[in-house]
């Protein structure tokens, strides 16, 4: 096993805590700080925390970007709209953790709640869609709106400029714009039946409708007087929402500041008394470089950082900040391989059954990522109730996904590999990207050589990895995501032979009718099924090797309150979580920050 991690023995140096070590600030009870301070429960875990106060300044990480422009989803994406501007719906913030954690980015209809629509009804033939736009909900007290009341009218504006309905001649200019979700719903009206109910009548049935409506990309409620008066909301400075913040200031690349809407209509699900936002500002900040990330969480200048990759940055500084809470999130694997399907050795089924032999998984966890990813087989899918589990396969399909490198060396003997006389038996490349682990990868190509394979590592940055992938320009294999917490509906375009992230070439008639019929089922107990048939029948295929699952980490200050490693409250609004949270400003000051 020496010979396995020669490649990668200096990485595994220096990583020597153990993983309970790891998680031990993550499960303690409230400090010593909250003593004398009031208590309350979370009633959606269970545990008691120091009551919610008000006031003080979020600081969280925001990525590598923070820009002026664009602010409106007309156009294109634009994270200065969250917080600041709503949809109609949104994920219910109340519902018990043990029920769903909200840590993915995948909301299902039956953990949907109403934002700016109150509540909604859907006709039993499934073609009118009538949604009760909330009373009491004003614009923000900023020109050219006013602060005045929200109206379904407002609502029927942004779907109709979206799409091209109305007054509205054209839909949005990006033609790959927003993604065809939106587009795709077959809509055959949509209108305001008075000041506070909207009417959309679709042609046919559409299964994702609602989610869609709820929660998509482009169905920002914006604000219509502004549009009408510059053209487009793309300025920030002209951004004006309904949301628990407004928008104040933004340094092109720096950072993007929120302030408390002190009129929000919105109060806390847990805590129903509690008006909403708890913090009086959001700062989301941009640090490029990761050593300083790690600086300014450990001088207590940022309160949270999502996406945290490597396990020894996190490790040094839990060791350095023990009191800093890191939930782990395995969200997805992105250290497994897709292999060219089209051409020789890996069109034989055989080769492709032997590559996953001869990877020992288990060990690979337990030795680099310290026992802390999960080696348990899983096919694209990772959302519950989407799959099967590894536990439920067939014992004719497990047999391949354990680590016996003797039968990975008869299947490709029988394949007609055999050893030569260096024992080579092919040379072939994996292409990697930035966001997999280029020590794993090195891992794996040790692990091949052992049964023959001689295996070169490429590793590309992401414009080029992504350009490669569409147009399916990989030789032998590339780096590939399994078990995904995203929508199982998207995860499917891996292997369509339609689609441009297929980077394994794959064309599989039956697949393509699988996954068809999966996007055209009635209900949502029969989606799961079919997803889970087509999920089942791709792992039975072997076109990609899988890696196991590493966590991301989210870090949080003790003194950031409310949290409990929520990744997301909703599709594509990151920042939303935090008009939830609270600083406990006294755990704070005795702490010396």
């Amino acid at each position: 096993m020496y010979m396995i991690f020669r490649k990668c023995l200096a990485v595994l140096i220096g990583l020597a805590l153990t993983a309970t070590g790891l998680w031990a600030a993550g499960v303690e009870e409230e400090s010593a700080a909250a003593a004398g301070k009031e208590m309350v429960l979370d009633p959606t875990t269970g545990e008691m925390v120091t009551a919610p106060e008000y006031g003080g300044t979020m600081t969280v990480w925001g990525g590598s970007w923070v820009t002026e422009s664009p602010s409106d989803p007309y156009f294109s994406y634009s994270d200065a709209t969250i917080g600041v501007v709503e949809k109609l719906g949104i994920s219910d913030w109340g519902i018990d953790r043990d029920e769903f954690d909200f840590k993915t980015v995948f909301f299902p209809d039956s953990y949907l709640t109403g934002r700016l629509a109150e509540s909604w009804n859907i006709s039993a033939d499934g073609l009118s869609y009538t949604f009760n736009i909330r009373k009491g909900v004003n614009w923000h007290n900023k020109a050219p709106m006013n602060g005045r009341a929200l109206t379904a009218e407002d609502v029927v504006y942004n779907f109709h400029r979206q799409l091209g309905l109305g007054n509205f001649t054209d839909a949005g200019p990006n033609p790959n714009w927003p993604a065809g979700n939106l587009k795709g719903i077959p809509f055959e009206s949509i209108t305001a039946t008075d000041d506070s109910t909207v009417v959309m009548k679709l042609k046919e049935p559409s299964l994702p409708a609602l989610n869609i409506i709820l929660l998509d990309l482009p169905t920002y409620i914006m604000p219509p007087d502004v549009i009408e008066q510059h053209g487009d909301v793309m300025d920030w400075r002209n951004l004006v929402g309904t949301g628990p913040f407004m928008l104040t200031d933004v340094v092109d690349g720096s950072s993007a500041t929120r302030t408390r809407n002190p009129d929000y209509w919105g109060y806390d699900p847990k805590y129903p008394h509690n008006r909403l936002p708890y913090v009086d500002e959001l700062k989301v900040v941009v640090i490029l470089e990761e050593s300083s990330i790690f600086a300014a969480l450990r001088s207590g200048k940022l309160d949270y950082r999502r996406w945290a990759l490597s396990l020894d940055s996190v490790e040094s500084l839990r060791q350095t900040n023990p009191e800093i809470v890191a939930h782990p999130i395995w969200f997805r694997s992105s250290d497994s391989f897709a292999a060219d399907v089209r051409v020789p050795p890996f069109d034989d089924i055989n080769v492709r059954r032997a590559m996953q032999l001869a990877l020992d998984n288990e060990t690979a966890v337990a030795m680099y990522w310290k026992g802390q990813a999960n080696a348990t087989p899983q096919g694209l899918v990772g959302v519950k109730g989407y799959y099967i589990p590894f536990e439920q396969w067939d014992e004719e399909v497990k047999q391949y996904y354990r680590y016996d490198p003797e039968a990975a060396e008869k299947l490709l003997d029988e394949a007609g590999y055999p050893r030569g006389t260096d024992g080579t038996r092919f040379n072939t490349v994996l292409n990697i990207g930035p966001f997999a682990s280029l020590d794993f990868a090195e891992i794996a190509a040790a692990y091949w050589a052992e049964i023959g394979v001689d295996v070169e590592i490429d590793l590309l940055d992401a414009g080029e990895f992504n350009s490669r992938m569409r147009v399916r320009d990989f030789e032998g294999m590339s780096g590939a995501i399994a078990g995904s917490l995203d929508n199982p509906v998207s995860n499917f375009d891996d292997f369509h032979s339609d689609s441009e992230v297929n980077r394994g070439g794959v064309q599989d008639p039956e697949y393509d009718a699988m996954v068809d019929a999966a996007l055209g089922a009635a209900s949502i107990e029969e989606q799961k099924r079919l997803i889970a048939e087509v999920d089942m029948y791709a792992i039975e295929q072997h076109w990609q090797i899988f890696g196991p699952k590493s966590p991301i980490y989210l870090l949080a200050q003790p003194w950031v309150k409310g949290y409990n490693g929520e990744l997301a409250l909703n599709k594509w609004e990151d920042w939303l979580n935090f008009a939830y949270l609270w600083i406990d400003s006294e755990m704070k000051e005795e702490m010396g920050y």
